[in-house]
């Protein structure tokens, strides 16, 4: 059934210090919105249960990406367009291009937000699994003050975040990764473009004297939330590749992944199919 849009309040702001007057002034309100790509899905299936919204979409103190020494910084209005088109981002962190040129079609990644994917909590979103491999950091800000925290502490459980009603998400920080790094993103869906993932993983890793001395896995689509694997992180930490150790690997992440049966796909299928990526991984960092 179709929502009655008049049904809904909409304001919209032209400061980042007025939205967030407005979140501090009315806790848990205003609801802060920017693309919209998901929310007109909502809006259109009738499911939009909250009904006030405050547009944030042309805060220019939320846009940009900056190129520091020891972190690349984008603003949470990064669209995944501008993701993909970032030369340093291309070159250190291909990953998240990857999981932006995945992201729907060219009119969602023109109007989607990094940001956006990141506070809509999905767990099958396409860019928090490399988010996760990258050892982001997100920037939360309110009229108190602004606050840092690792991405990995940020999803508490399905759609719950460690973010405030009178907070905003404000940047997200990347630090620059040691070089070389073998990079590695798949997304599993029914189709090979605008879908659904059924299972997203996201590794990086590097071999120094034989042996794994950087490792990060991340997956989406396997748990209630966008979930770093840091148990199997451990088990790899220091160790050849080789059949023991991917087995071992392997063991541990079935362990670590809760996956689901549901309309896109089953438990068994998921996991089969996480423990192939991950060896897929493995063998390829070993090369």
């Amino acid at each position: 059934m179709r929502a009655y849009v008049p049904s809904y309040e909409l304001i919209s702001t032209v400061s980042l210090s007025e939205v967030l007057d407005v979140l501090a002034q009315n806790l848990g309100v205003w609801k802060p919105f920017a693309g919209g790509t998901d929310l007109m899905v909502l809006l259109e299936a009738g499911k939009l249960t909250h009904k006030n919204y405050v547009n944030i979409w042309n805060l220019k103190e939320l846009r940009g990406i900056e190129v520091a020494d020891n972190y690349v910084t984008l603003g949470a209005l990064t669209t995944y367009t501008e993701v993909q088109e970032h030369p340093v981002l291309r070159d250190e962190f291909p990953m998240l291009c990857q999981a932006a040129g995945e992201t729907g079609g060219i009119a969602i990644q023109n109007r989607g937000t990094l940001g956006g994917n990141v506070v809509n909590a999905s767990p099958a979103a396409d860019s928090p699994p490399a988010l996760l491999a990258y050892d982001a950091e997100l920037e939360l800000i309110s009229q108190t003050g602004e606050r840092r925290i690792p991405y990995a502490n940020f999803h508490r459980g399905y759609k719950q975040m460690d973010i405030r009603p009178d907070e905003l998400l404000r940047a997200i920080r990347l630090p620059r990764m040691p070089k070389p790094l073998t990079h590695y993103y798949h997304k599993v869906g029914t189709r090979k473009a605008q879908a659904i993932s059924k299972v997203c993983f996201a590794a990086v890793g590097q071999v120094t004297d034989n042996r794994i001395s950087h490792i990060r896995i991340a997956l989406g689509s396997v748990a209630p939330i966008p979930i770093r694997c840091q148990q199997t992180e451990a088990v790899l930490l220091n160790q050849t590749v080789n059949d023991q150790t991917i087995g071992n690997a392997a063991g541990s992440l079935a362990a670590e992944i809760a996956p689901i049966d549901d309309i896109r796909s089953t438990r068994d299928y998921r996991l089969q199919v996480s423990l192939n990526l991950l060896q897929d991984f493995l063998r390829n960092l070993d090369s």
